[in-house]
This record gives C-alpha cells, structure tokens and sequence, in this order.
C-alpha cells in the first residue's frame, strides 16, 4: 500500500478508471444460469441529442441500481443503445442539407435523404454515448443496440405484421394531430397541452327562410370555413323547434342543419355547438354518429385551401383574424370573450398542433390496453411511487386509436404495398412479387414511416434478440426495473406494456421507478428559452462526476422534481474532498506501523469502546441503505452514508482514536487501525454506486485483490453488532457536542481547558465514566469527576444537560471576564450600528415604495435577528458586570 496523492483531483484519475473498468469487461453481462439476474434497459437517447441533466439524472440513478446490484452478486445487465428519432433527426438533416448544399429534401430525393440520414447517425450517434462515459455509466458496450439496426428492423416489422394479422393495426380516414411544421401526424401522447389565453368569438348563424337565429362560441373561427353542422341537445328547450331546420354558413352562405346529439352540454357556452368533423377530433365523431361530410379547409403547412374561399393562401392565424373582422362587418360577431384553454403544441417544434382528417395507419388501443390495466391491478407491474397509478389507469381506460404513421422518411417504413392497378393492399416482410388479388407487378410500398414509439415499444425484448427466442431472452427477459421521468409515461411506458404482453406475454419490468424533473434553483423547467440549462459535462470538466452525481442523489426523492443548486454541487465536492484526505490519513499513519496484516480474532480482544461503536454503526448503517435501496428511497439512503461518514467517522472518530495511532501499545494502535481500516472499506463500498470514481481510486490504494466495482456489498453481521457500546458512546457523544455548545457561546478557545463535574445516574452514568479519555481529548476537559448530589455543583458554573445527566464547568476556569466585559461592549456597538442601519432603511418611504416585498421582508428579519442578538449581548453584560 502506498499513500494517495496529497490533493483530490477527479481530472487525474476518472478517465483512467474507466477504462480499466472497460478494459477489465466489469461491464460485460454474461449467461449466467448459478447467477439471478438484475436487468435494466437504458432508455434510449436520440442520436440528435447531447448529454443534459434530465439525462445525467436518469442515468445516475439506472447506475446506483446496477452498480448496486453487482456488488450484490446479481447478473447484472444495463442494455444501452439510442434512439432514432424520426422528427427530430429528419429536422436536423434537413437543415443540414438545406444549408450545404442548398437543397430541399425533395428535390434531393429519398434515397439520397436517407444516405445523408446515415451519415449523420455515423457522425453524431456515438456522440452522447461518450458523454455517458464521462458519468461512469457502466453499460455492457459490447451490446449496444440503434433502433434502426438490423435486428430492431426485423423485430419492428415482424411486430407490424403480427398486429395487422390479428386486426390490431387498420388504415383509415380519421381526425390525428397534425403538426404544420414538421408536416407530418402525431400521436396524442406527442402533443403537449399548454394554457394559452385567447377568445370565445360568439357568432350569430341565421336559420334558413326565417328570421330567428342560433349563436354558437368558438375558439376557432377560422374552422367556421369547415362547418357541416351545428348540433343541439334534444333537451334544450330553447332550440328544440330548430332540430332538423337549415343554417345559413356566414361568409360561405353554405346550407347546413342542425342536428341533436347528447355530447352537447346544454350548460356550456350558448348550449350550441358548431361541428367542424374534419377539423375537431370531437365533431369528427360526432360527424361519424350523423354521416356529416368532413371539409377539409387548410392545407398541410396551415395555410387555407380553395374550399375557404376568398381567403385562400392566407395561414390560419391570419385567417382568424380576417374571418373575425368581416364578421363584424356584416353584424354577426355578436361579442369576443377573453377565455384561457388549453392548446394542444408539437412535442418536437412547439408549434400549434392542428386537428386534421387524414388517411392513416392506426393500432386499436381497446383490446390491447386490457392486459396493461391488468397488468398493474394484478400487481405484476409496480410503479413508484404508486400515485402515478392513477395517471397510468387514467389514460390507459381513456385510450383513443394510436396513429402509426408518420410522413417522414427518416424511421421504419411501413411494410404496407399498394397494387397500384386494384389498390389492394398487402402487408409483407418483403416487397411481393406481385398482387395477390390481380396478379398485377405493378406495386408501391407505403411511403410513410412508423412513429418512433412504434420501435420503443419493444426495446425490452428487441434489444436481447427477438424475433428470435435467445438465451438472452430466457436469462434476462423480464427485465427488473425501468428507471424514467414521469414526462414519458405515456410515450414510452405503457406502450412498451401493452407490446410486451401482446408479443412475450409478459410485462417488461417488474418495477418502474419514476423520478421528476430537474428544474433550475428557482424551480423553473430548464429551457434554451429562458437560458437556464445547466451543461453537466461543464459540471463534470470542472468538479468531477461523482460530485455531479452525488448531488443529483442527494436531491432525488421518488417521482419529485428536485432544484439543481450550484452550492450543492460544491459541497458533494467538499465531500469527496472529506473522504479524500480521511483516507490520506489513514493509509499514513497505516504506513509507519511494521505489520500491516490485520485479523479480527487478534485485535478483538483490544477493541475498545469506540471501535465497537463506530463498527456497529456502519453494520447497521449498511442494513438500513439496503433497505432504503430496494424501496428506491435512494436520496435517503445517499444522505444516511454522508452523515455517518463525515460526522460520526470523519469529525468523531477519527477524532478519537488519533492518540491511539501514536500510543506505545501496539495492541490499542493495532485494534484502532484495523477499525479505521475496516469501516473505512464500509464507506467506500457503500458510496460506489452512488461515487463509483473516488472509491475506485481509494480503493486501489488498499491493496485489494478485487476492484470495488466488483467487491461485496455490505451486509448485516451478527458479530459486528454491539449494541450496548453504540448506545453508550452515544451518550457521550451528546455530552461532548453539549460541552462544545457551551464553551463555543461563551467564546471559550478550545485550548483553555477546565474541569468537568458530571451529576449523573443508572446507565447514563455508567456510560459516561466510559468516556474519561474522549472528555480529556475532545471536550476540553482538565479533569473528570463524578457526583451525584447538586450539593456539591460549583457555584457560577456553565452546565449542559443531556439525557440523564447533568454536565458542569467552572466559569472561573473558562473566563477573562475583563476581556469578555471589553468583547461585549465592542459588540454592542456594532449591533446597535445594524440596528440603526436598518432601521433607517424601514423608515425611508423610498425605499419602502420601490423595494419588492421580499427585500423589504428581508430587511425586517434582519431588524429582529439583530434586536433579539442586542437583548442577548445587554444580558450577557450585566451577567460579567457581576462578576467585577
């Protein structure tokens, strides 16, 4: 053993550790039917992105469980791989081409596109999988998957076509979220709700050969262009004699009825509801119920078409805007309403999303969500925490018909083929030789593309080799436990649920560990917009990974956003920096000693009470995180490792046994050192999950046969159970922190030492005769005696008191009074300087009137902190006047 360096610099060694670990195939998941296995699949980062602190935090925790796990002895597999990503790679290369070479990707052509789409994932693929090094996530590399690779192609269509087969999957004309930016249809689940404040414009509609009218409220003038109905409740006494009547459109002075249908609520706006089927996923099915015609008015990139008359060519916005002034021209816009509703905007580009009547590929959510709600009822799948149940149930029995298709041409195209002489349609592995209804050569291959999710979905099994049944699949197949945000619970989770049962019959995961989002100090989602995110490569460039990740542990409670603080982050570093230069420490004074082999049976005998203490205190320490670990209370069990470790080892024990390491008697600095030894490869095994780089590095230092990455995970002994030692030397810790208390509010230097007298009885007392030496070294203590009558307490002494005992020290030891009389009234000046300063400050009008609340809320605690400290100073003065 050798002593580590003198200064903790992470940028000397955690690049180099992670290469042995790599090099050493730690990572590496091998069949092992002796061993359990503990799976986890890494969700899949685009291949468009770089390493953010959403992801730094999802992966810090999927690597605590696997590094975890390891150490207990299970298989262990972390499945990596990225992610496609079809809108947001196509975006990307559009732009790319666009700006290179100064072509559309029309006129570039598809298979040229495609080429350049390769190229990118080449360039930029790789790219965050080398950031996720820089973490220390410890995936098994060697099985890194894409969700376009070869075997996810074959896995993607061979699912397609098994749905289709069962009459899951259909082709159909029906309302989807268009997004007019991206140009192509999105999935509910990929449409993000936000309020936004707008208007309800009330319209006069005239009834046909009469003089009465209906006023319908919408949000969406623009889509009046598209009305092929306004629909009443047969209720609604007000409108009852109008059902069947003919409406006159405004502007179009087209003719449409009015029907009756009970989706209308009759307390809602005017208890009239204009229908819009191609352009309201509600009107589109209330349009199915009455065989409205479904007019499409805008084109795919927004703008109106020819079916909205004079304002073709204008974009929905500007034809809100026009359709509402000649409106009012004409007397028919009776009012407009201020009104905050929810709207609906791209996941990807943040655009409005425009509900639109479309010819697409859809999966029949009914059928298939029934085993997912099983699934969680039955508690063969398990969320936490389990509030998201509700969220999970919510939408799963409120599932619409998902949309598959996407019109792009960057993602698994469709293996749909259409005989361009019968339109038949032919779903196939391969492209057919011919139609199987005309015989017809004469085919084309859908030219859409599946959502994204579509491939996801099946990344559990996929990614071990499925469509083939591989050993890996037996092994590792369920995976044990998806680590995600509660952002995608429904683009990812649930779909990979129902996939799974649908094809392994099987859920994915037992346990899906939710965790919240990282938001900014001030509790703000992380943006480019606001200019708020936070780069963890910096974080990690400049303290170190394990400080990055120790901090996003510490922070983490289940399912709960957390507030990313800078001051956190450098005292994680402070941390590392504790347990740094304490093992420095110890590997010294391990150094001057001659045999440095250490066995328990021959330092047992020469334990002291300290060491047993501190010995049952990491036992039961490693039992308590175990269990905190597998209810994934992970924070806690962070936060438990850092207590005990810089307090009670550190700043106690440490403290106590450095006489020791300098004593004559081998046997007490032998039985010291085994336990500074021992408990400090505790610590460090049971921080490796959480900062596997600094303990890698120390424990390279030990000398061990096995790297800690691959060591045992501390567990529960008997024979380091002392019960007994631990509740003795917590009492004299109380008294010692007690004593430090006081002398520290009298301004007592620690070097003026004093005697302390303790009143005391029954165990405490017991307890406390134990702690003679620790009294003499850390509580400042001249001499130790012991009494049990309050007879015998010296007049004028400071006393502390703990649990069942009473602790005394002379004030005439402890105190100069003369000095003390000449600090106190130095300090009664400046408190009444502070006074009057803020005072002054609360008095001026100016102040008051600009200042926000919270300054001027600031600046009257500071007032009463400052009062409450000038009452305790003028006490204090007339006690050491007293005294003169």
């Amino acid at each position: 053993m050798s002593n580590i360096p003198k200064n903790y610099d992470p940028k000397e060694f955690e690049d180099r550790i992670y290469k042995m670990w790599e090099d050493s195939g730690y990572f590496k998941a091998k069949i092992d039917p002796s061993r359990e296995p503990y799976s986890i699949v890494l969700p899949p980062p685009n291949i468009t992105g770089q390493l953010h602190m959403g992801h730094a935090l999802d992966h810090t925790l999927q690597d605590i469980l696997i590094r975890w796990k390891r150490m207990q002895g299970y298989n262990t597999l972390w499945q990596p791989g990225t992610d496609h990503a079809s809108i947001a790679t196509e975006v990307k290369v559009v732009e790319r081409v666009k700006e290179k070479e100064g072509l559309t990707k029309e006129e570039l052509g598809r298979e040229e596109f495609l080429k350049r789409a390769w190229a990118w994932k080449e360039e930029f693929g790789g790219r965050i999988v080398e950031q996720m090094k820089k973490l220390g996530d410890s995936c098994d590399w060697e099985r890194e998957r894409f969700t376009m690779d070869e075997g996810c192609n074959e896995a993607v269509t061979e699912f397609f076509i098994k749905l289709y087969e069962q009459g899951h999957i259909y082709r159909g004309n029906r309302i989807i979220n268009w997004c007019v930016d991206c140009k192509t249809s999105l999935s509910d689940a990929e449409v993000e709700h936000d309020e936004v404040a707008g208007n309800f414009y009330h319209v006069i509609y005239k009834v046909k050969d009469s003089d009465e009218t209906i006023e319908i409220a919408t949000t969406r003038p623009e889509t009046i262009l598209g009305d092929t109905a306004v629909a009443v409740n047969k209720e609604d006494e007000r409108y009852k004699h109008l059902i069947g009547k003919i409406l006159i459109l405004p502007i179009l002075n087209r003719e449409i009825p009015v029907i009756e249908d009970d989706y209308v609520d009759m307390e809602f706006g005017t208890g009239a509801v204009k229908i819009t089927p191609a352009h309201d996923p509600n009107d589109f099915e209330v349009g199915q119920r009455h065989n409205l015609p479904q007019l499409i008015v805008m084109n795919e990139d927004g703008t109106m078409n020819e079916k909205a008359g004079k304002y073709e060519g204008m974009t929905r916005f500007e034809c809100r805007k026009a359709i509402v002034k000649d409106l009012d021209d004409m007397g028919q816009l009776v009012k407009v309403k201020e009104h905050t509703h929810n709207v609906g905007h791209c996941y990807r580009c943040n655009n409005v999303v425009e509900p639109l009547v479309s010819k697409q590929w859809f999966v029949k959510m009914k059928d298939l969500a029934k085993p997912a709600i099983d699934a969680l009822e039955n508690k063969d799948l398990e969320l936490v925490p389990d509030r998201f149940d509700k969220t999970y149930m919510n939408w799963l029995e409120n599932i619409r018909d998902w949309c598959i298709s996407r019109q792009l041409w960057w993602g698994h195209r469709i293996p749909a083929y259409y005989c361009q002489d019968c339109d038949e349609i032919m779903v196939s592995r391969e492209k057919p030789n011919q139609c199987i209804k005309c015989k017809s050569f004469d085919l084309r291959q859908d030219e859409d593309v599946l959502d994204t999710w579509f491939s996801s979905a099946l990344w559990p099994f996929s990614t071990l080799g499925w469509p083939k049944m591989t050993r890996e699949i037996n092994h590792f197949y369920p995976t044990s436990t998806l680590v995600t945000g509660y952002d995608i619970i429904f683009f990812w989770v649930i779909r990979m649920v129902f996939s799974s049962l649908f094809i392994m019959d099987e859920v994915p995961f037992k346990h899906v560990f939710i965790h919240g989002l990282v938001r900014d100090s001030e509790g703000r989602k992380m943006s480019k917009s606001l200019g708020n995110g936070i780069d963890p490569l910096e974080i990690i460039d400049t303290y170190g990974a394990d400080a990055l990740r120790f901090t996003l542990a510490t922070g983490n409670s289940p399912g709960n956003d957390m507030r990313f603080h800078m001051e956190k982050v450098e005292s994680s570093r402070n941390f590392a920096n504790k347990i740094w230069n304490a093992s420095r420490f110890i590997f010294m004074h391990l150094e001057n000693m001659e045999n440095k082999s250490f066995v328990r049976e021959d330092v047992e005998p020469y334990l002291e009470l300290s060491d047993k203490w501190i010995i049952s205190r990491v036992n039961t320490l490693s039992n308590e995180m175990t269990d905190n670990m597998e209810k994934f209370e992970l924070g806690i069990a962070v936060g438990k490792v850092y207590d005990f470790a810089w307090s009670e080892f550190c700043d106690w024990y440490i403290e106590l046994v450095k006489a020791r390491l300098f004593s004559d008697d081998e046997n007490t600095k032998k039985a010291a050192m085994y336990t500074l030894l021992y408990v400090l490869k505790k610590i460090l095994k049971l921080l490796h999950p959480f900062m596997p780089f600094i303990t890698e590095e120390i424990w390279s230092y030990i000398g061990e046969d096995k790297a800690i990455i691959v060591s045992d995970w501390p567990v529960y002994k008997d024979e380091d159970n002392f019960k007994s030692e631990e509740d003795d030397m917590q009492i004299i810790v109380n008294a010692i922190r007690n004593i430090r208390n006081v002398r520290a509010e009298m301004n007592v230097p620690p070097s003026k030492k004093a005697k302390l007298i303790v009143l005391s009885e029954g165990t405490s007392k017991t307890a406390l005769e134990k702690g003679h030496d620790y009294f003499i070294n850390l509580a400042s203590a001249s001499s130790v005696s012991y009494i049990g009558d309050e007879k015998e307490i010296p007049e004028d002494a400071m006393s502390a008191v703990i649990e069942g005992a009473k602790l005394f020290m002379p004030m005439d030891e402890l105190v100069d009074f003369a000095k003390e009389l000449e600090r106190l009234e130095k300090e009664k000046a400046k408190l009444e300087g502070e006074i009057k300063r803020v005072a002054g400050k609360l008095s001026n009008e100016g102040f008051i009137k600009k200042a926000p609340q919270s300054l001027i809320d600031e600046e009257k605690g500071k007032q009463s902190k400052f009062e409450d400290m000038y009452r305790a100073v003028i006490e204090r003065l007339d006690f050491v006047k007293s005294k003169l």
